[in-house]
Formats: C-alpha cells, structure tokens, sequence
C-alpha cells in the first residue's frame, strides 16, 4: 500500500470568474495525506508561466519540426527545507500554505490551440529516498491587463475604396464605412455604417465579417490557421444607385480574447467590409478589431475609467493611461503665494514666553511698507510731503516742518512702561531733512537793516554768562 494516499494543490479565488493577472498574490495550500509515517527529503510548490509551439511539416520523405519555448515567470518556494535531515511525517494529513505574487510584467494571457499553448500552473513536487517524486498541478486562469493605447481602442474607425469596373462591365463603385470603436468584449454588438455608390452596371452585395487568425512562430518559420467567426449579408444594389447600409454585428459571447503581447503565438480579429461582386474582384476596407476579456465590459463600454479613482500605484504593468494623481490642497497661502508666508511689513507673532519689549512713542510720519521690486509702482510709495507742494499757490506763505518729537527717557522698571495698545510697533522715527530752529524775527521783510547777530542765530547753552578769554 503507498504511503502517499493523495497529494492535490488548492488556491483561492479573487474573482467571481476565477483569474489572475499582474500583480495578483495567489494564495494556496498544499494537502498531503499519508496512510503511513513516510520520511520526506523535501517538499516544495512553484508557479510558473510559460508558452510552447509545436508543429510539423512534411516535405517528400522529409518531416520538418518546429518549436519554440518562452518562460515569463518561474517562483519557487519550499515547504520541507531542501538543505534539513530527512524528515518524518507522521499518518495523516498534512496541510502547507503557500503564497506567490505574480510578477507585474506584460505577459499573454492563457491560450489553448492547436499548435501551440500558453499556460499558468501551480506544480508541487515531494521527494523521498528510493521513491519516485510525487507532483500534483493545478493550473490558473491568467488575464492580461497589458493594452496598448488604450485609449485610442475606443475611437471610431473609418475608412474608404474605389474600384473601377474591368473588361465584363463599365463605370466604377465607391464604398466608405466606419465602425463605432476598436475594442470590444464577447457578446458585444459592433455597429457599422457604409455608404456605397454603385456608378457601375453590375450588380453588388454588402457584406460584413469578423475573422479570426493564429499565427504560431519557430525557427524563422510561421504558421497561420484563419477562421470567419460571424458573418451577415445585406441586400443587393442595383447599378448606378446609392445607398447607405447599417449593420450590427454580435460577437459570439463565447469568443477566444486577442493575443498581440507573446512573439511566439498571436491571435488577431478584424472586420471585413466589401462588396461581393460576380466575376470581379471584390472592393474590402479592412478594420483591426481587439476582443478583450469579459472583465473589461464596463471600461470598453466607456462606464468605467480603466483606472479607478485611488487604485493607481499598485502593482500593475497595463497600459491603460494613468490617473491624474489628487493631492491634498495647500494650506491657506500667505500675502506673497507660499503657505505660511507672512508679509514682511506684518508685526511678528508674540508668544507668552517672549519679554516684553518697549515699543516707543509713535512716530512722527506714518509707518510705510517696504518697496515692493517688480510692481508698476514707484518702488518706494511717496506720501505728502510736510513741507507742502513747492508749487503750491497757498496763501499761508512758507510751512514750517514740524517740531523734532521730544525724547522720552526709558522707564527704569519694565512694568511703569507706557502702553500704547492702539498703536503698532515701528522703527525709531528720524528726521532726516535738517531743519533750522524757529525764530519769531521775519528776515524776509528786512531789508535795510543789519544781519542778525550771531548769538541771535545760535544761542549758546548757558545765556547771560559771556566766555571768559
């Protein structure tokens, strides 16, 4: 009786549909069960993806073969280290988890054809002495995300031929089409539009056909199988008329999806638009068509952004254009456009640590702000001058300046300060046009008399007392 009874994997699903694609973390278990105590050298698990081709061609006595291998992923993992004594497992059953994150590159999605394969599988693998090693495969559903230009799949397509009559007939035919979008799912229904004006004297029919080819590639060499998938067929147009046609055209909803990202293997559709005319070659406009897996639905329908709003920066290799990333909104900007900046002539801000600062009497002309470099301004603002307008036609005469402001002593004791709560701090206010003391004498109106004494003009600080010499 063998000691192993059975030996299956298991993973979990992550979709209804059972698939995985870029970036997706299978998670599995491993389930031995023994009938007996068996020692076991190692045990381990591995996902891999891989594509194969194979065929053969005869020529005379000769078979040509041909085949081609392309690995896209391989990961390992052991569940029995490899390098540790062997180890006994008791009877029964023994359960190993697992985990693997498929890789985040542009890799096919799987296919089954008649010459060549693309598949995904988990394979398990027990060794023993003197035993042959025990596997057990599952393989998995894997659904590329991987489009190129996305966008453009769902514009319209729209094209145009001409064909003048041969020897049997005379005149020509002019056939436009268009076609609502590029991309579509199984099951979906593509719209075309023609126009065809038949200045010919033959008889034509329009037809339209969604057609399937593979193409396997080895040793230089190709291999290609081509097969109508849906076909309809309108009415015929009679010479020298015009009409215009409207089909709609359902991809069977169990349609194999479009290979185009694996070098070894493709699988392509297009639709053909042409005009079956006996004894002639036919005029055909030819229109590349993408079916997608059925999980795109909503995104080729237009429902659906390819990128939902706060799932982009995972791990993913597709194509489908990135979101614009929504970042937080700035704080409240200061004066100058920064967050946080205060103007420079806003009073700093006071803090109940700070000590207390004098501030001063208020000064003698209006504080002004700073000059703002750059402006259409004048750079320095000017205020009214103290002195008046030297045009000025006023009657009053000449304007005195003010009087210099009195100097006020600093309070020994920091708590006897002055207040001045109504009044913002400033600079010490200077007087920078020298001014001359006032005087009660009218010099103007002098005008025999003699020049006023020294003494007169500049009083010296002690009056009364003359300089001893």
């Amino acid at each position: 009786m063998p000691a192993v009874s059975s030996f299956t994997i298991s993973c979990e699903a992550l979709n209804v549909d059972q698939t995985f694609s870029e970036g997706d973390t299978i998670i599995g278990q491993v389930i031995l069960s023994l009938s007996k105590a068996t020692k076991a050298k190692r045990l381990f698990v591995k996902a891999k993806g891989d594509a194969n081709v194979h065929w053969t061609e005869e020529r005379g006595d000769t078979t040509h073969t041909y085949s081609a291998h392309r690995r896209y992923f391989k990961l390992k993992q052991f569940l029995i280290p490899e390098d540790s004594e062997e180890t006994v497992l008791p009877e029964g059953n023994h359960v190993y988890n697992f985990s693997f994150r498929i890789p985040s590159e542009n890799m096919p999605s799987s296919f089954r054809g008649t010459h060549g394969i693309i598949v995904y599988k988990l394979e398990a693998k027990l060794s023993r002495s003197w035993r042959i090693d025990s596997t057990a495969q599952k393989e998995f559903k894997f659904v590329s995300k991987s489009f190129s230009n996305f966008r453009t799949l769902l514009n319209e397509q729209t094209g145009s031929t001409e064909k003048r009559m041969g020897l049997f007939s005379k005149g020509q035919v002019h056939l436009d089409a268009t076609v609502n979008k590029t991309a579509y799912t199984p099951g979906e229904t593509m719209h075309i539009f023609a126009k065809v004006d038949n200045a010919s004297s033959r008889n034509m029919t329009p037809k339209f056909s969604l057609i399937r080819t593979f193409k396997f590639f080895a040793n230089g060499k190709s291999k290609s199988t081509m097969k109508t998938v849906e076909k309809m067929v309108d009415k015929v147009i009679t010479p020298h008329t015009q009409q215009e046609v409207k089909c709609a055209l359902k991809i069977p909803t169990d349609e194999m999806p479009s290979i185009e990202n694996c070098d070894i293997i493709s699988v392509t559709h297009q639709l053909k638009v042409y005009l079956d005319i006996s004894f002639a070659f036919d005029p055909e406009i030819i229109f590349p068509v993408v079916i997608a897996h059925p999980m795109f639905v909503a995104q080729l329908s237009g429902s659906l952004d390819p990128y939902p709003a706060g799932a982009f920066g995972g791990p993913t290799n597709s194509d489908f254009p990135p979101p614009v990333a929504h970042y937080p909104a700035p704080p409240y900007p200061g004066p100058h456009g920064y967050p946080d900046a205060q103007s420079p002539y806003v009073p700093p801000p006071t803090y109940p640590t700070d000590p207390q600062v004098y501030s001063g009497p208020p000064g003698a002309y209006p504080y002004q702000p700073p000059p703002i470099f750059g402006a259409q301004t004048n750079p320095v603002p000017m205020g009214p001058s103290p002195y008046g307008s030297p045009l000025s036609s006023s009657s009053s005469g000449l304007q005195h300046p003010p009087p210099v402001p009195a100097f006020y002593m600093l309070p020994p004791d920091p708590q006897n300060q002055p207040a001045f709560a109504s009044v913002p701090p400033s600079a010490p206010s200077f007087n920078l046009n020298p001014s001359a003391p006032e005087l009660n004498a009218d010099f103007l109106s002098q005008t025999n008399n003699a020049p006023p004494e020294y003494t007169l003009l500049f009083p010296t600080s002690t009056p009364g007392k003359s300089e001893d010499k």
